[in-house]
């Protein structure tokens, strides 16, 4: 079964404190529905459109898991708490077998 990924790359970060209340649920969260960080705040190169910000990876075992952790009442709460303190391009894409 081909695994889950979550990416998420951030434009700009409008409002730090907003974004740390949002990573103290976030992580939980995710590490709750089974999710595992692969790559965090590491160094980024970005080509054509890219922008070399903050990135996050995380590993689900499926892409439906991965789906699943967005939607939870968890997530939703870390998300409520970011708010507008960021902009960011977040994707849950499936892997390959």
């Amino acid at each position: 079964m081909p695994k889950g990924y979550w990416v998420s790359a951030y434009r700009t970060i409008a409002d730090p404190e907003k974004l740390a209340a949002y990573n103290k649920l976030a992580g939980p969260a995710v590490r709750a529905a089974g999710g595992r960080p692969l790559a965090r705040d590491g160094r980024v190169v970005a080509h054509d459109a890219g922008i070399a910000g903050r990135t996050i990876l995380i590993e689900f075992d499926s892409f439906e898991q991965a789906v699943a952790a967005r939607a939870s009442a968890a997530y939703q709460e870390a998300l409520a708490a970011l708010a507008d303190g960021v902009e960011r391009d977040f994707r849950i894409i499936e892997g390959l077998d």
